[in-house]
């Protein structure tokens, strides 16, 4: 009788409609807990023949004089071929941004008003 009821229990889920399928999951990395965000308005590039070394840190005195060095927070280390696919998502993201917006003027003295005209 027992192997009558596994019988009748496999019948059961071979009669049973497969539930409808799971919405695939999104590709990509997930962010891991604790994941703490940095902003960084200084980055220092570096390599070797393997590698591309990128030191981001914050510059307490972006203009003028540098009366204390910046201090290195964050390294990212990767190879050429890695530095190469972000060179180009860069890049393509910095020329949506810019169709959007407007060109980013990468010299300060051009993006600031003087006094005399505000």
């Amino acid at each position: 009788m027992a192997a009558d009821a596994k019988s009748d229990v496999k019948s059961e889920k071979a009669e049973t409609p497969a539930a409808p399928a799971a919405a695939p999951a999104q590709a990509g990395p997930t962010e891991p807990e604790g994941l703490e965000p940095i902003y960084a308005n200084f980055v220092r590039v570096t390599g070797s023949p393997e590698e591309l070394v990128l030191d981001f840190g914050l510059n307490p005195q972006p203009f003028g004089a540098q009366n204390h060095p910046v201090k290195v927070s964050q390294r990212l280390v990767m190879n050429y071929y890695t530095a190469k696919r972000l060179w180009g998502a860069l890049g393509m993201s910095l020329q949506r941004h810019e169709q959007a917006f407007g060109v980013l003027e990468t010299d300060v003295n051009k993006r600031v008003i003087p006094q005399s005209q505000r």
